[in-house]
């Protein structure tokens, strides 16, 4: 009955089943070790009893000293190599589980780094997160223990049964009773924890959500005084989490004492109609002792069961949500015969490109059309939530296109490797990201090989030359995580250094220049103009300034081109651009 009660909720979630699997086939070996040890141990605990009740009668009873030194001295040696198998197996489930949970965090890493963001927006990066590490430990703690119990709970509670009806003491009724009566408590608790394992996992999510947030934002909450409100969001989710976890542990706190109610009731009834049956000589003292010993060990094998049952609930759900990452696919499938050669490199056309994301009612972009030549510089404007950055996100394939087509290099990008087409794109977000690190590792993200001559000639372009030698170890200064020890136009600047180092066919800056005043903007892109002839530069800009002497300016409004041209010539044929001008630099211009 305990074996059933315990392989059945394992294997029977097919989620977890099926990834318990998965990830433990490739320790079979150490499992199968794992079980022979586990069974030595089991088979000699089961053993120590008789031996136990033969030194009590045939020893005591009869004072034979002799028989009581030599028995002792049997199940001391049996008593080592119980031991000895447990220690052997535990090692062997414990080198088996972490290795799996090593697997399982490697694959779900692999995943989400293949991600596009549709798919990071849609799981959430705080769930991702939580993915990887909690929703693995559980899962990894039930194959470590399960490992270990599923061998030993099952062995002992069908052999106690086995070797306690051989002693025929006529109490195996209590058996029938208690085992039943025990796995019933078990069942109507667990029933209950599952929902609620699955309701605190949701609460973990929403707090490492709201502390990432709290903890990113961290300038924006103190800069609107927002501390005290933020404090009490993040109260409300400590509280809620606070509260289903009281509640799983009430009922965790209910099943053990439950059991042991069991367990102690069965104990006093095989000593008191035990010690009606030795009062009336029917049975010996020895043989009831070690009746009681197997009783002892028959619950405890379904105290082990019950154990389990408690952890398998909160692995299912935890194996459920790692299951939905890993049999998530990326909208960024590699193209079966992907294309490594670019026929034209340099060069962006966009072909009627649309794009609409999941369960919108409008795209976002709509027959988008315009090429960019070989180290010419196209900029792209238009009025907040007209696509901008969307546009851009499709020429690295960060998003694919819905409809139409876009092409780097003369190739499809959804024909072309992505290695290589990353490899031919430097990509300076809107709000750069810096790594923990120093500012060359920073800049090295680039290109590894980059030596620090390059380094200097790119901050030197990127006009952060001057900060990066002022700063304290210069190339070797470190850098916080996100590059929070550096201010935001530093940061930009060394982002646009990066991708400098990267040396890309094409550079696309998705409103980079933002955080610089109008001399660095300046001095910035007249240095990237004349240093880099040859490199296509893509420009979202929210200052006209910047892209004034652009060779082609595409006009964005409601996610359409609304215009496309030179500067002069968008001012005399688009009448959004005119306001976009006039709005910045006056009706003179």
């Amino acid at each position: 009955m305990a074996s059933t009660f315990v392989t059945a909720p394992t294997f029977g979630d097919p989620v977890l089943g099926k990834l318990l699997f998965r990830s433990l086939k490739p320790y079979k070996w150490l499992l199968l070790g794992v079980l022979v040890f586990q069974f030595i141990a089991a088979m000699a605990s089961l053993y120590l009893p008789r031996l136990n009740a033969d030194i009590i009668d045939k020893g005591v009873a009869t004072g034979d000293t002799g028989y009581i030194w030599s028995t002792g001295t049997f199940m001391l040696a049996i008593s080592l190599a119980q031991i000895t198998c447990s220690i052997i197996a535990t090692y062997f489930a414990a080198r088996a589980a972490m290795a799996a949970g090593r697997d399982i965090r490697r694959d779900l890493y692999e995943k989400v780094s293949a991600f596009s963001e549709r798919e990071v927006s849609q799981f959430g990066p705080g769930s991702l997160i939580t993915r990887n590490t909690n929703d693995v430990q559980q899962v990894q703690m039930l194959a470590m223990m399960g490992a270990t119990m599923l061998v030993t709970a099952p062995l002992l509670a069908i052999g106690g049964i086995i070797m306690a009806l051989q002693q025929d003491v006529g109490l195996s009724w209590l058996i029938a009773v208690a085992v039943p009566g025990l796995l019933l408590v078990a069942t109507l608790i667990v029933s209950r924890m599952v929902p609620l394992f699955r309701a605190f996992q949701a609460k973990l999510d929403a707090i490492n959500r709201i502390l990432r947030e709290q903890l990113t934002g961290v300038r924006v909450v103190r800069a609107f005084v927002r501390e005290d409100i933020e404090a009490e969001r993040f109260r409300g989710a400590n509280h809620d989490i606070m509260v289903v976890g009281r509640k799983v542990g009430s009922l965790f706190v209910l099943l053990f004492p439950l059991a042991m109610l069991v367990l102690n009731v069965t104990v006093v009834g095989v000593i008191w109609f035990g010690g009606i049956q030795v009062d009336a000589g029917a049975v010996e003292i020895g043989t009831l002792f070690a009746f009681m010993q197997y009783v002892g060990q028959i619950l405890m094998g379904v105290l082990m069961a019950t154990f389990m049952t408690i952890m398998i609930p909160r692995a299912a759900v935890s194996a459920e949500r790692i299951s939905e990452v890993l049999a998530s696919e990326s909208t960024l499938t590699r193209p079966a015969n992907p294309v490594t050669e670019f026929p034209a490199p340099g060069t962006v056309a966009f072909r009627g490109a649309a794009f609409t994301y999941p369960g919108a009612e409008a795209a976002v972009l709509a027959d988008i059309t315009f090429e960019a030549a070989r180290g010419e510089t196209v900029a792209i404007v238009g009025s907040t939530g007209s696509g901008k950055t969307t546009l851009i996100s499709l020429i690295p394939r960060l998003f694919d296109v819905t409809a139409g087509s876009v092409a780097v290099g003369g190739v499809d990008v959804r024909d072309a490797d992505l290695d290589r087409l990353w490899r031919s794109i430097g990509l300076v977000p809107q709000r750069p990201f810096l790594f923990t690190g120093t500012v060359a590792s920073n800049l090295r993200f680039g290109r590894e090989e980059a030596t620090d001559d390059e380094l200097w000639h790119a901050l030197e372009i990127a006009q952060g030359r001057d900060f990066v030698e002022a700063m304290d170890g210069q190339l070797h200064a470190r850098i916080a995580q996100g590059g929070t020890n550096v201010s935001g136009g530093q940061r930009q600047r060394l982002a646009i250094a990066r991708a400098i180092v990267h040396q890309p066919d094409i550079l696309v800056f998705d409103d980079s220049f933002s955080a610089l005043d109008l001399t660095t903007d300046a001095r910035l892109r007249q240095a990237l103009w004349r240093a880099l002839p040859q490199t296509t530069k893509i420009v979202v800009a929210q200052r006209v300034s910047t892209i004034t002497d652009a060779d082609r300016i595409v006009v964005l409004e409601g996610g359409r081109m609304v215009g496309l041209g030179t500067h002069e010539e968008l001012l005399r044929g688009s009448a959004t651009y005119r306001e976009i001008v006039e709005s910045q630099l006056g009706v003179e211009a």
